[in-house]
């Protein structure tokens, strides 16, 4: 398939897209001629070991609530500052640069980015590109990695806890990803993603607070490190499953994805996602910029300092045709 012709098809499904952004990737847009194979679905496999690590982890970091009252100050702040780098791991990392190529990062950035992603600990940055690939282009089917038609808690945890769906695995395999195994920080990253979680996801949160205030290592280990590792997963995670069932839908109510202020608030700008599955190109995932958005922020700044580029962009003209089309009513400007 030619350019051209990609573009004309990427245009075909979602509107007036400018070419600029379907020349990057149709990788990311819904695919209309995916069927659900007819039949009994296959069984859900249970894997126990994700099962009980989760477990053990979550009531980690309900210890770690306890523990807040012994941390100093000087340790809640850095929980914070962790949460906020391993956030922007997958934000403006995993999520809006290489899965989405929003827009472009020098080796600079991207090699913080790859860093932060480590320290977020959600699979490494190329599983991680590749399954959000497939959601986009397989929203809410079986092909869906975490498809919320199979409720709150499997869009949340629960599809990390059993073997992927067999259509997961096959789509995956089929996408286009020479631009992923083309970065050698994506690719060093994967190489290395074992001992660079260990370094950057718990030992340099706990150790940091140890070394330069006296914290304790059990307070370090429970509240920058697992306490604030499990935060970052669930508002990962509630971009999958609330912002996908609760909100109003102002640019196309036809798909599942909402608006969610929490969700918004919790991710650090991910929760426009009615806006986002709409125009999956659009660096900001909202039309509104900066508000409410602090990974828009960052990019922004970034390309202030001249460490990113290219952020690709939806004309007003094109979000608000989208709005009178598709739209729901229920959208307000500013």
């Amino acid at each position: 398939m030619t350019e051209t012709e990609a573009v004309e098809k990427h245009r075909s499904r979602n509107g007036n897209v400018p070419p600029e952004a379907t020349a990057a990737t149709t990788e990311d847009v819904f695919d209309h001629s995916y069927k659900e194979k007819e039949g009994p679905k296959p069984p859900r496999i249970i894997v126990w070991k994700n099962v009980m690590l989760m477990t053990l982890l979550h009531i980690g970091a309900l210890y770690g609530v306890f523990l807040i009252p012994l941390a100093s100050p000087l340790t809640l702040v850095w929980s914070l500052f962790c949460f906020l780098i391993s956030a922007l791991g997958v934000t403006a990392g995993a999520h809006r640069l290489w899965s989405h190529r929003s827009y472009k990062a020098s080796l600079p950035l991207r090699i913080f980015l790859g860093v932060a992603n480590s320290m977020s600990f959600q699979n490494d940055i190329f599983e991680w590109a590749r399954d959000h690939r497939v959601h986009h282009k397989y929203s809410e089917t079986d092909a869906d990695p975490h498809n919320a038609i199979r409720g709150f808690f499997f869009a949340h945890i629960g599809w990390l806890l059993v073997r992927k769906h067999p259509d997961v695995i096959e789509k995956g395999r089929k996408l286009e990803l020479t631009d992923l195994k083309a970065d050698k920080v994506v690719m060093f990253q994967r190489k290395y993603y074992k001992p660079s979680v260990l370094v950057m996801c718990f030992l340099v949160p706990m150790l940091v607070p140890w070394y330069l205030w006296g914290e304790s290592l059990w307070v370090g280990y429970f509240i920058p490190a697992l306490l604030r590792y499990t935060m970052v997963l669930n508002a990962t995670w509630l971009v999958n499953s609330a912002a996908h069932m609760w909100g109003n839908r102002p640019y196309d109510h036809s798909i599942n994805p909402r608006e969610n202020k929490f969700v918004t608030f919790s991710a650090i700008g991910e929760g426009f996602h009615n806006y986002h599955h709409t125009f999956p190109y659009d660096y900001a995932t909202s039309e509104f910029g900066c508000k409410l958005n602090l990974t828009t922020c960052f990019i922004d700044f970034m390309c202030f300092l001249g460490l990113a580029k290219d952020p690709k962009r939806v004309s007003q003209e094109v979000v608000q045709g989208r709005i009178q089309r598709t739209g729901d009513g229920s959208h307000r400007s500013g």
